[in-house]
């Protein structure tokens, strides 16, 4: 997909098989390579997890404070389902918190990019990289990297700035964070100036931007080099990185800090910032089993189901699957039910049971197809759109938070959809709670500047509650 034009890029059809067997391509790598190291002096795992849980603090307390207070069948959450507290409640926690209002809200907007609180519906609640947030080193950076990606809806953009000129700045941002990450210290904000106007002249070659009608009278009079409105986006950029805890912006220099550092370098290598497989999976719970064989083949995976499921009575072992299939996790979702088809017969009952749970419906159509006799090539068949929409964003969260970039850019071609514009309309209406984070994410990783703005910019209207 290289269409330069949004509003023309079509999306390569391929075989249905594609979308049904979405979950399980997760855990395909086509490549084994050692592991590569971070660069010297980069803090060990456990330390810049502790910065991030530092960075953090504010948002995970509102988060906590909403867990406790907006329980289901308790006021709280906007009517309108955009994610944004009410009044009311944005008094409460700051009464509650020692806080102001506008700090609330900009602790909450946090807490969402970061995946700390999920809004579904009307109602909001805890993500879980909440629940992982003391002990799992891992969710709490994958948390961050999360925030990384959105800095650009982390803070305001300026008012007087055209949308598509902000838009070019944020594809033009990575090149210049690279370039701070190679520079392994203070960078003049004069030289990042300087760079960013040759990415940014370098976009705009790659689009062919040629002016139609007459070319322009030379002007007489010697002319603002054509960079210098850059000035004031760079330094809304720089400032709203800092505020995400990416790197120090004061004095006319910008320097990276070590997590910005560590998160660059995550991006420039292309790995996934995932917990390791735990050892003794067959001994383990259902969750921790999953994510044990999210690195296995496909068919080690299923072996070690197999041994999993011997080891303890089949009805608890479904019951603890699907408990499993219920956490915020898109990735042990769909594994859960690859241990079901494992299970066959005996887990239809259960199976049948959670059709009508949102977030496990689409999972456990395709078992029950399946289970019915349909070719697993045709049984996407029974999913209606919608179905397929939420499902495909299901996915592609998994792929986002345990996947290659790549592999997200690839996604795109199992979406039923036979327009970018079309997916991008259909992912905003399903509501799915992951929504923005998988947006940002694929507008990270898209190569395509055009289909990435259109990307973001789909983002930041589900983010914002626009249309």
């Amino acid at each position: 997909m290289t269409s330069r034009n949004p509003r023309d890029s079509r999306l390569r059809l391929v075989s249905p098989r594609s979308l049904a067997a979405a979950p399980r391509a997760v855990t395909q790598r086509r490549t084994r390579r050692p592991a590569p190291r971070p660069p010297e002096g980069t803090p060990p795992p456990a330390e810049l997890a502790r910065m991030a849980r530092t960075g953090l603090s504010d948002a995970a307390r509102v988060a906590r404070w909403a867990d406790a207070a907006l329980r289901p069948g308790r006021d709280g959450a906007n009517p309108g389902g955009k994610g944004a507290l009410s009044d009311a409640t944005a008094e409460r926690a700051a009464a509650d918190l020692g806080l102001s209002p506008v700090q609330v809200r900009a602790d909450w907007d946090t807490a969402r990019l970061a995946g700390l609180i999920e809004v579904h519906g009307d109602s909001a609640r805890p993500g879980w990289r909440l629940r992982a947030w003391s002990r799992d080193d891992s969710a709490v950076l994958r948390g961050w990297v999360a925030l990384f990606d959105a800095w650009s809806l982390a803070y305001p953009e300026p008012v007087d700035r055209e949308p598509a000129g902000v838009a070019e700045v944020v594809s033009a941002m990575p090149q210049v964070l690279s370039f701070l990450q190679l520079s392994a210290g203070p960078v003049p904000v004069e030289q990042l100036l300087d760079l960013l106007g040759q990415r940014v002249t370098e976009l705009r070659t790659e689009r062919c931007e040629i002016p139609y009608g007459p070319a322009p009278e030379p002007d007489p009079e010697p002319a603002e080099v054509p960079d210098a409105p850059l000035a004031p986006l760079l330094e809304w950029a720089l400032h709203a990185l800092a505020s995400v805890g990416a790197l120090t912006y004061g004095e006319g220099q910008a320097t990276l800090t070590p997590l910005g550092n560590w998160a660059v370098w995550v991006k420039l290598e292309q790995i996934c910032v995932a917990a390791q497989s735990p050892a003794g999976n067959i001994e383990q719970s259902a969750e921790d089993m999953l994510r044990g064989c999210a690195q296995l083949r496909p068919n080690a995976a299923r072996a070690e189901y197999r041994a999993w499921l011997a080891a303890r009575p089949v009805g608890s072992a479904v019951t603890e699957l699907i408990d499993a299939a219920r956490g915020e996790d898109a990735l042990t979702r769909g594994l859960a039910f690859e241990a079901l088809r494992v299970v066959g017969a005996p887990a239809e009952p259960d199976v049948r049971a959670v059709v009508e749970e949102t977030p496990l419906r689409p999972y456990a159509l395709l078992w029950l197809a399946e289970h019915d006799g349909y070719d697993p090539e045709d049984a996407h068949e029974v999913l209606t759109r919608t179905e397929s929409t939420w499902l495909w964003v299901d996915t592609a969260a998994a792929v986002a938070d345990h996947g290659e970039a790549p592999l997200l850019v690839r996604h795109l071609e199992s979406a039923v959809q036979p327009t970018v514009p079309a997916l991008l309309d259909e992912v905003r209406a399903v509501g799915h709670p992951r929504t923005v984070q998988v947006l940002v994410a694929l507008a990270a990783a898209h190569p395509d500047p055009a289909l990435a703005k259109a990307v973001r910019r789909a983002a930041f209207q589900v983010h914002t509650g626009g249309s």
